[in-house]
């Protein structure tokens, strides 16, 4: 008799549990991000790329109503390159209704966008999403997305300092020239990246750089001192500073081999940098 009642027992608490079922924890579902607006996830093989923007959605369930059916959800999103410093300023949004009977089975979903700076490194990057139950339990929960990115790599410097000089045929070539050589008449063309300045506040970059044409013998032919500057600030540090420059170079030019030479000036951390680099005409 008594094992009877034990088991009538079971059996009602068991059919309460199905008809109150406990409330899930708060949780973060369906997190990806895009390319596009509104567009499908990408693949585990995909790379965004510098300037690019990226989007993400995800939904949220767990949340507990309060008892007239409000609910406030606070979501906190931070994009990290892969040092862990912050490529965006934080992104905040929050779920602020109150509930109809129809929305049991509801789940917000969320949509947020950021532009990956126009210069950072190539790696596996970071999305962290944070939501909390602000109205009732206080609950937190956090995901991470990864992403990568593909960037450039440019070898950082503790004192200012010039790198990568390279000439081109064309201002969109992609490849170097393996030897730079002109004839009278064309367009040389040149890039190069400035790295190891100092940064004030704001992440603020104050560089500028002049350039000279040296001939053969050595004799000035042409000098900018100021070419070009970068006096700017962002919330995103700037690894380096990429610098271009073209030359017209005369039909009656003589041939033989050719100088470029690039001063850098650092004026937040007083430094100046050098370069040279030869070209021949023929």
């Amino acid at each position: 008799m008594g094992s009877k009642r034990a088991r009538s027992t079971l059996l009602l608490v068991a059919l309460a549990s199905a008809a109150y079922p406990a409330t899930a924890p708060l949780a973060i579902l369906k997190a990806g991000i895009s390319d596009i607006e509104d567009g499908p996830p990408v693949g585990s093989g995909f790379a965004f790329v510098p300037g690019q923007f990226v989007f993400l959605t995800f939904h949220i369930s767990g949340f507990k109503p309060s008892p007239d059916q409000k609910i406030q959800l606070t979501c906190k999103t931070d994009a990290f390159d892969p040092k862990g410093v912050r490529l965006v300023e934080t992104m905040a949004d929050k779920v602020d209704t109150t509930l109809t009977p129809e929305d049991k089975n509801w789940k917000p979903l969320v949509r947020q966008q950021f532009l990956i700076p126009p210069i950072v490194a190539s790696g596996t990057y970071k999305i962290t999403v944070q939501v909390t139950d602000d109205l009732t339990s206080g609950a937190t929960v956090t995901e991470d997305i990864p992403f990568q990115v593909r960037g450039r790599e440019v070898a950082p410097s503790d004192a200012l300092t010039i790198r990568n000089f390279h000439f081109y045929r064309g201002e969109d070539d992609r490849d170097p020239l393996t030897i730079a050589a002109y004839r009278p008449g064309d367009t040389l063309w040149a890039r190069f990246d400035i790295v190891g300045y100092k940064f004030g506040p704001n992440n603020g970059i104050d560089v500028d750089y002049g350039i000279s044409v040296l001939a053969p013998g050595g004799k000035v032919l042409y000098t900018q001192d100021k070419a070009a500057e970068e006096k700017s600030s962002s919330f995103y540090p700037k690894a380096y500073v990429p610098g271009s420059m073209n030359l017209s170079l005369q039909s009656n030019i003589r041939p033989g081999q050719y100088t470029i030479a690039i001063t850098a000036r650092d004026h937040t951390g007083n430094q100046t940098a050098d370069a040279k680099a030869d070209f021949s005409i023929e």
